[in-house]
């Protein structure tokens, strides 16, 4: 079947069979379908959606277009934990150590960020001398001594899925929930894992603003997941206000060691005890989730889970001191304390501004060629809920350049502060778990 068949018959509600579809798609990877049929039949996908059917054959195409990781030799119940990003989102590095203290393992391919702060993989690069695992065969290492598997995307996988998103980004077709939904399975399904936890972020500083929207693409994800007999959760967690307090890469590190220490803050302690609860009924150590979410909580003050990634920061050549000793980490230069203007109570904190106020000051990238500065981001120290008197630091910029951007970042935080007379109750961080 010619392309433009296959467009016409999806612009006109048709159902694709597998041969149809596969073949379409094999022909846009090896170059035969051109980028602007694929945008057409993006379009149609877009304005029409996806049949179950035709849901598993594209999220099946995309896992089958490159390597697969199969961490053959791994004995530990494996989890692949998936977050859709949102502001002082620094989860992973708290939850795989936490998670190797229960015998099991993280399988995570990470990435480099774009936008207000950095991946997993560019937090990683505030200690020095670290290098995550760059084979299968590392990775393997790494999950049996340590427990913990993270290692960089690499451009043999899910292959179909990059050209596509590429093409996706600039043909006003991202925002489709089952194109959204095949994109992250089709990633997930490409490595080997017992069991995959989605932590989808909703609000301000999160790609879904609402929660009927997280829940509906929460759904079509799980669906999929158990289309290919895999054992999936969902939490849809608050990201109307960032995450814990710390937003910038080597701040993000120090505040995750702090709570294996058990200093951190309440929030992010409450999501990787919730991350880590489902993981222990996906495993069937625990019958209920409330069980599980006490053992985690048990765990995470004993202070058990710093020896896990002390032990896989130093596999990986790096100062494992900074895990003993989280002081260690770099600090910028320079520090501006943003104060209270007014008494009461802070009402709104919104996410969005704080994330593009770090970026600012270099914790981020506008552009893939921006070089991530790994001392600089803010530290907050007023949230929503939280009371104050007028100039009350609410929150410290740490920066290394004194020039426009800093003036431009410090009234965009200023601008993420609202205030209340009366007292407001914190946010749920937790909104759903599916």
């Amino acid at each position: 079947m010619r392309a433009v068949d296959i467009i016409i018959k999806k612009r006109d509600h048709q159902e694709l069979n597998d041969t149809e579809l596969k073949a379409f798609l094999q022909s846009y990877l090896s170059g035969e379908v051109t980028d602007y049929q694929m945008s057409a039949f993006l379009m149609a996908v877009f304005l029409n959606g996806l049949t179950d059917h035709e849901l598993k054959t594209l999220t099946e195409t995309m896992r089958d277009s490159g390597h697969q990781i199969r961490l053959e030799g791994v004995s530990r119940f494996l989890i692949d934990k998936h977050s859709t990003g949102g502001v002082g989102d620094k989860t992973s590095i708290a939850l795989a150590p936490l998670l190797s203290t229960f015998g099991i393992g993280t399988a995570k391919m990470s990435g480099k960020g774009l936008g207000h702060t950095g991946g997993t993989l560019d937090k990683f690069d505030a200690i020095p001398g670290f290098k995550f695992p760059s084979s299968e065969e590392e990775m393997v290492k790494s999950i049996e001594h340590t427990g913990i598997g993270i290692m960089g995307q690499t451009d043999n996988i899910v292959p179909l899925d990059k050209k596509l998103y590429a093409l996706r980004d600039v043909t006003g077709t991202v925002n489709s929930y089952p194109l959204i939904a095949s994109s992250i399975m089709s990633k997930k399904l490409a490595v080997r894992s017992d069991g995959i936890i989605l932590d989808v972020k909703v609000g301000d500083g999160a790609f879904m603003k609402n929660l009927e929207d997280a829940q509906q693409l929460a759904n079509i994800m799980r669906g999929i997941g158990e289309m290919f007999g895999r054992k999936v959760h969902i939490v849809l967690s608050g990201m109307e206000h960032p995450l814990g307090n710390a937003i910038g890469n080597g701040l993000e590190v120090f505040e995750a060691v702090q709570s294996l220490h058990g200093q951190g803050p309440k929030d992010f302690e409450e999501l990787i005890t919730t991350i880590t609860g489902i993981a222990l009924l996906q495993k069937g150590d625990v019958t209920t989730l409330e069980e599980g979410i006490e053992k985690a909580t048990e765990k995470l003050k004993s202070g058990e889970a710093v020896k896990a990634l002390h032990d896989f920061v130093e596999d990986c050549g790096g100062d494992a001191s900074y895990i003993t000793d989280p002081n260690k980490f770099i600090t910028a230069k320079f520090t501006y304390d943003l104060k209270a203007p007014q008494n009461g109570y802070v009402s709104s904190l919104k996410a969005e501004k704080v994330g593009t106020s770090a970026m600012m000051l270099g914790a981020g990238r506008e552009t893939k060629e921006d070089i991530i500065d790994p001392a600089v981001g803010i530290m907050l120290h007023k949230k929503v809920g939280d009371k104050v008197q007028k100039g009350d630091t609410l929150a410290t910029l740490h920066y290394n350049k004194e020039n426009q951007k800093l003036k431009d970042a410090i009234a965009l935080l200023e601008s993420a502060y609202t205030f209340s007379d009366t007292a407001i109750e914190t946010p749920n961080i937790i909104l759903d778990i599916q």
